[in-house]
């Protein structure tokens, strides 16, 4: 019998409500919390399939309310998992994986609990249901059905059992990414080796050393340290070093994902069939805008035929400029030198060093800018949220209030990298509050951190342009969240498509290119002066510059995803690192080395037990919806405060409570249109 839990045990008085109280939480805190909240979910769950009244309340309300304290028990885990790792916690984490899977599915397998939503179903109060009532009646009893509600016992004992190998398999391949990252390291004591290298990349390599203990300067497979360094090094040896580190993680020793790679498509593979769907991706895309594996692959399709002429033209052409600088007996492009040749040729062509930005992109500066922007289009205010709990001294939270002064929000924002943290961006809807109460979010990154200076004095961390992107980004997600204002926690938010969720996140990104929204969050650290005219308009002329390179590489992951949950069997394909290296090949400016294995390592579609799998195509379809709606800010003012009220009140406050295009017609007045994505990026004219 397990202990039973201390009633101080902080996960099992979690509240949108009331602060988490994450100095608090211990590892020993997860298993007794998780074990008391699977009762308590299992009576609800008994009550649903037994005694629950045949109304919209007793069955639908009920249903929608079932899991939510152990869900947010659960989100709060993961998420110190996530940011503040410990061996424990993992140790924890790890060990309330299978009995947590096995419950969930019990519910879409549950006997009692389907009869009691078709019984529900086939009242005279379901049929007369309407809106996103109605709405999350249908997709329920859909969801049960795609899920294996009207299998036999022996299928539905099997489901339960493939479900908690896949879940618990998902958390090791995750584990061993960051694992594998961590355990890299290039030490440099030559500084003559490291020319080319902005000064903020070799102060941040110093400093890392110096924490390190260690003499000279370090560089790890965290994106601030690696992306200069793929970028600027002059000293390809180290390049090459870095590049090959970077793309064969988590293959081979102890980290190896390979066989857990395997085990996913196995177990992917395995529950479609039960299902009585011909592969994964089409039994996830079903209730996706794409609704199936050949729609998603014949718009990627339409997208590569497009792609393809100037992505061919792109790389003639930095062929070209490499032995212009070189000779004409330099060896072939390499694909630890495209970064490296890209930048010298954008340099030169457009005058134009990204790390010119850099100084204009303070932290702080960047965030008060996008708060502001915010308040301005969506009426939002965002103020310091003082007294809150936090993981780590590095971690800031915020209050996000209404224009009508109620808290909308409270949020926190973790910036920079750390052993314990997993690498990448994201937002994490921490917990759900209802129609009037606020929600908890976060938004999480690796961007450069600030570095001591040699006086001990604390200098404030300065981004990069793509870094501050990616705030944007993510940013628009937490916005999606904490604006939502729907009666079901189920409809609630980002709980939406995954090729829609893109489109919030995806078109905040637009406002880092606009003179408006630039004046408001870049200015020049030492003097104040904003981001100048001409820096500015160098910047946008380079915004196009091997843009289909940026969109094949994208095609490409989009591409290996379907193929693995479509047609890769290992029987007739092989090994899975060589299929997808050929398959990543095509969409590769340069031909791929045989230790080529990012597979291993790309958690978006490995790291859980769905996720982005079978449809990474979604941030490519979701850049056909965000180009389109960007351009009615463009027609009537990137910061217009009715057109943002109208997105806000269209989307970001719907959630999933009507059909995305429903939703998406609702503010633009009709369907996307490709051409604007096509036109931003500089290639509908060379394409026709």
């Amino acid at each position: 019998m397990p202990a039973s839990p201390s009633p101080e045990n902080p996960l099992l008085s979690l509240s949108p409500v009331a602060p988490v109280p994450f100095h608090r939480i211990r590892a020993e805190h997860v298993h007794p919390a998780v074990t008391a909240l699977l009762e308590r979910a299992g009576e609800n769950l008994r009550t649903l399939e037994t005694a629950a009244p045949c109304t919209f309340d007793g069955t639908m309300l009920a249903l929608d309310a079932l899991t939510a304290p152990l869900d947010d028990a659960m989100a709060v885990v993961a998420h110190l998992e996530s940011v503040a790792t410990t061996p424990e916690l993992r140790a924890a984490y790890n060990a309330v994986q299978a009995p947590v899977s096995a419950f969930f599915s019990s519910i879409t397998l549950s006997d009692g609990l389907w009869k009691a939503l078709k019984a529900f179903a086939a009242t005279p109060e379901a049929r007369a249901l309407t809106g996103p009532r109605q709405r999350y009646l249908e997709r329920t009893l859909d969801d049960f059905r795609r899920n294996g509600a009207d299998l036999d016992p022996a299928g539905k004992t099997r489901l339960a059992a493939l479900d908690v190998d896949l879940a618990t398999t998902c958390v090791r391949y995750a584990q061993h990414v960051l694992d594998a990252t961590n355990a890299f390291e290039l030490v440099v004591d030559d500084p003559g080796q490291l020319s080319g290298l902005p000064e903020a990349a070799l102060d941040a390599a110093r400093e890392s050393a110096s924490l390190s203990k260690r003499a000279g300067y370090r560089f790890t497979l965290q994106a601030p340290s690696y992306v200069p360094a793929i970028t600027y090094l002059d000293n390809r040896h180290l390049r090459e070093r870095l590049y090959r580190a970077y793309n064969s993680r988590a293959v081979g020793g102890p980290t190896d994902n390979t066989p857990l790679l395997l085990r996913i498509l196995q177990l992917r593979r395995e529950k479609a069939k039960l299902l009585g769907r011909p592969h994964f991706a089409d039994l996830v895309l079903e209730d996706r805008m794409a609704k199936s594996a050949q729609t998603a692959l014949a718009f990627l399709d339409q997208l590569r035929t497009r792609v393809l002429p100037t992505f061919e033209r792109e790389n003639q052409e930095l062929a070209a400029y490499r032995r212009e600088l070189d000779g004409p007996s330099a060896p072939a492009l390499e694909p630890w030198d495209l970064a490296y040749y890209a930048e010298k040729l954008r340099r030169d062509r457009f005058d134009f060093d990204e790390e010119a930005l850099r100084n204009y992109f303070g932290a702080d500066t960047v965030l008060a800018g996008l708060f502001e922007l915010a308040k301005r289009l969506f009426g939002v205010s965002i103020e310091p949220w003082t007294d809150a709990p936090l993981w780590h001294p590095s971690v800031r939270a915020f209050v996000m209030r209404s224009d009508q002064g109620s808290e909308a929000a409270r949020f926190y924002i973790d910036l920079f990298p750390r052993e314990s943290k997993q690498d990448g961006a994201w937002m994490h809807g921490l917990l759900t509050g209802g129609p009037s109460e606020p929600h908890l979010g976060l938004v999480a990154a690796n961007v450069t951190p600030p570095l001591a200076a040699r006086d001990g004095v604390i200098r404030s961390a300065q981004l990069s342009r793509r870094e501050v992107e990616t705030l944007f980004h993510e940013f628009g997600h937490l916005l999606h969240h904490s604006l939502s204002r729907v009666e079901l926690r189920s409809q609630s938010g980002t709980r939406v498509a995954t090729d829609f969720v893109e489109l919030p996140s995806k078109l905040l990104e637009n406002w880092v290119w606009q003179r408006e929204a630039l004046d408001l969050c870049a200015r020049d650290s030492a003097t104040g002066l904003a981001v100048p005219d001409e820096l500015l308009a160098k910047m946008k002329r380079a915004r196009t510059f091997r843009a289909a390179n940026a969109m094949m590489r994208q095609l490409g992951f989009s591409e290996l995803d379907l193929a693995l949950h479509t047609r890769f069997d290992p029987s007739k394909d092989g090994d899975v690192l060589p299929y997808a290296r050929s398959i990543a090949d095509r969409y590769s400016p340069t031909p791929l080395h045989a230790d080529y294995a990012m597979v291993a390592s790309f958690s978006h579609l490995f790291a859980h037990s769905v996720g982005y799998a079978a449809g990474y195509y979604s941030y490519q379809w979701a850049e056909v919806l965000e180009a389109d709606a960007f351009s009615r800010f463009q027609n009537q003012g990137v910061l217009n405060p009715q057109v943002g009220q109208a997105l806000r009140t269209a989307i970001l406050e719907k959630g999933d409570s009507d059909d995305p295009m429903v939703l998406y017609k609702a503010f633009m007045g009709r369907e996307p249109q490709l051409e604007a994505l096509l036109a931003r990026a500089g290639l509908s004219e060379q394409i026709g």
